[in-house]
């Protein structure tokens, strides 16, 4: 039963499971089906202001939260998901079907994560399942970059961690809202989201990895791992002067 506090994440989890032990035409079914499905829950059933909360011991995790901003990249997402899904129906690999929709999955569940410490688990997710597909290439290049691209977006996410405890600290809040940069934990944050997001001289590990990806991972990878990052600054630092500067940068010297 689709509900509309459903958390998006949810259905590709679910489909990844499904790839796992199906194979042939059935399992592309899944691939290419769950994004139109989750695409049109979300278009249809899910409005501004949906809020799911999973209580953890004293914390409650906001494992969805709904607004204009979230939904215009849950809805890209999901198009993404089935392009990359229809390119994908070629493949026979086990282990890129299931992780790319981990993968996917996982974009999600950042996008839609309603506090900091639900967004660090999904930005995790997000590193764990895309390094395999770049180790799906099955070379001894493809696992060295894999490991050099797994060290990055770690590293990133224990920025993450770190800036939400710090901020947890000095504001009482774990809100993934506007953060800014008046304080030590808005700066690693913002350095968190900036790794991910390839900035100027933290980009190394996109040059490095996506070639050695397979097809189908550099697919997955293009849509999503940067992407998140940019809905992540949008959400948690808009406005802020130096992504002017920064954005200027990317501009002139593209990757």
């Amino acid at each position: 039963m689709w509900m509309s506090d459903l958390p998006p994440f949810i259905p590709f989890f679910i489909a990844a499971l499904l790839a796992l032990v199906t194979r042939g035409w059935v399992r592309g079914a899944v691939i290419v089906v769950t994004p139109i499905l989750g695409g049109l829950h979300l278009w249809m059933d899910v409005a501004p202001g949906v809020v799911a909360t999973w209580q953890i011991l004293d914390y409650e995790l906001t494992l969805m939260r709904t607004d204009r901003l979230s939904l215009l990249f849950g809805y890209l997402f999901h198009i993404a998901a089935f392009l990359a899904g229809v390119f994908a129906l070629h493949e026979r690999d086990t282990t890129q079907s299931v992780t790319s929709l981990l993968y996917a999955g996982s974009a999600l569940g950042a996008v839609f994560a309603g506090d900091l410490i639900t967004l660090f688990i999904f930005w995790e997710l997000l590193a764990i399942t895309s390094v395999f597909l770049i180790w799906a290439r099955r070379t001894e290049k493809a696992m060295q970059a894999g490991f050099r691209y797994l060290i990055f977006q770690v590293a990133s996410g224990v920025l993450l961690l770190a800036g939400a405890l710090v901020q947890y600290q000095h504001t009482g809040s774990l809100a993934f809202d506007f953060i800014g940069l008046d304080g030590i934990g808005g700066w690693l944050i913002f350095l968190a989201f900036g790794i991910k997001c390839a900035f100027p001289f933290l980009h190394n590990w996109l040059t490095d990895a996506y070639p050695e990806a397979t097809p189908t991972g550099t697919v997955f990878l293009s849509a999503f791992t940067t992407k998140v990052a940019v809905y992540a600054l949008a959400r948690g630092f808009p406005g802020t002067d130096i992504l002017v500067y920064i954005g200027a940068v990317m501009t002139c010297f593209p990757i």
